[in-house]
């Protein structure tokens, strides 16, 4: 078991907490680095999406597991981010900037169902954001003239000032480093006192409004952010898939999106990548398995909802925490043993109860 042993409040505010943190992550960077060298062209697809789906995550995870703020409508600012860099991509503007519109028209979406949102919480919030969801969805269906309707649109390659990404290697590359950056930003901006503040209301927001936190402000400050990531996300999503179409930024997108992030574990950064690889491999396994079982189980329509919907439940149940908590277990288990108490992760009773009162 590893014991650290702090002199000074600096340490608390690094990345790395200690040297196995620098070789474990450096380790990982390289294999990611020798992933078109090891991986088949198959699988290095696969693994983009995964990349996709982080930044994405990230976004989703700033603002539900940082903040407290569910989101049933987060596939629309996918779609604004994923339209936004397919039109101006099509029109010849570079990458990159049209990169840095694609966030950014998907902030301004983000403030826009933010400040409406302010008022309600909890199932209403979900409710608000998925009538939003619906309402961009039928707007990507309906204005033809811009985004195709429902014949689709098709997406040029990436075009960095002369450099056309043309293969799947060099987008794997382009998509890891804007994940890199995209997962250091975010843990930056968690150890910031903005980062903090939106801790203080997922907490409790009387006690942040009573430090003097403005929720207002934080609130749609985290939706603005989780709605530029998800728009960073959507341009590489529509760079990736080459054709665009309404019916990918529907519900059911939007609820793979919360369920990445809460069967990944809900307030952790690392959940938001063992989501995403679930959200990417359950399908190949449940595609590997249909052999094993019954021709009417296997040939059923509904069959990858009803297993998506069981693994859930049975989080919810016996591992709220998610699949890093589950990790998290397992590597205290092997640190302690035979010294491994099982009541070590059980949830403790909260000390503050004011928002009972209201």
């Amino acid at each position: 078991m590893r014991f650290i042993f702090k002199t000074d409040y600096a340490q608390d505010l690094r990345l790395a907490k200690h040297p196995g943190h620098i070789f474990w992550y450096s380790a990982l960077m390289l294999t990611l680095a020798a992933a078109p060298v090891l991986m088949e062209e198959y699988w290095l697809a696969q693994l983009t999406y995964v990349l996709i789906y982080s930044v994405v995550g990230l976004g989703l995870m700033l603002l539900a597991g940082f903040t407290g703020l569910f989101s049933l409508g987060h596939a629309a600012f996918l779609g604004v981010g994923a339209y936004t860099q397919a039109v101006l991509t099509n029109h010849g503007v570079p990458f990159p900037l049209a990169l840095a519109m694609s966030a950014g028209l998907s902030a301004l979406a983000g403030v826009v169902v933010g400040l409406p949102a302010l008022r309600v919480k909890g199932i209403y919030l979900g409710m608000a954001t998925l009538a939003f969801g619906f309402i961009l969805e039928e707007v990507f269906a309906r204005w033809e003239s811009v985004t195709g309707g429902n014949s689709g649109l098709n997406v040029k390659p990436p075009d960095v000032f002369g450099w056309v990404v043309g293969s799947g290697s060099e987008f794997y590359y382009l998509c890891l480093v804007i994940t890199v950056v995209a997962t250091l930003g975010v843990l930056n901006l968690l150890r910031s006192p903005t980062g903090r503040a939106f801790v203080a209301i997922r907490d409790s927001e009387i006690s942040a409004q009573s430090m003097g936190i403005h929720l207002a402000y934080y609130k749609t400050l985290s939706f603005a952010i989780s709605a530029a990531l998800a728009g960073i996300g959507g341009a590489l999503y529509a760079h990736n898939l080459r054709f665009l179409s309404p019916d990918q930024f529907n519900i059911i997108q939007s609820i793979d999106l919360l369920l990445m992030v809460v069967i990944g574990g809900l307030g952790s950064i690392h959940g938001v990548f063992f989501g995403a690889v679930f959200l990417i491999t359950m399908p190949q396994l449940i595609s590997a398995s249909k052999g094993l079982l019954p021709t009417i189980v296997a040939e059923a329509p509904g069959l990858k909802s009803a297993v998506y919907g069981a693994v859930l439940v049975l989080f919810v149940l016996f591992e709220p925490m998610g699949m890093y908590g589950r990790w998290l277990k397992i590597r205290t288990y092997f640190s302690l043993f035979p010294f491994y108490r099982k009541g070590m992760f059980k949830r403790q009773k909260s000390f503050q109860k004011s928002d009972r009162l209201k």
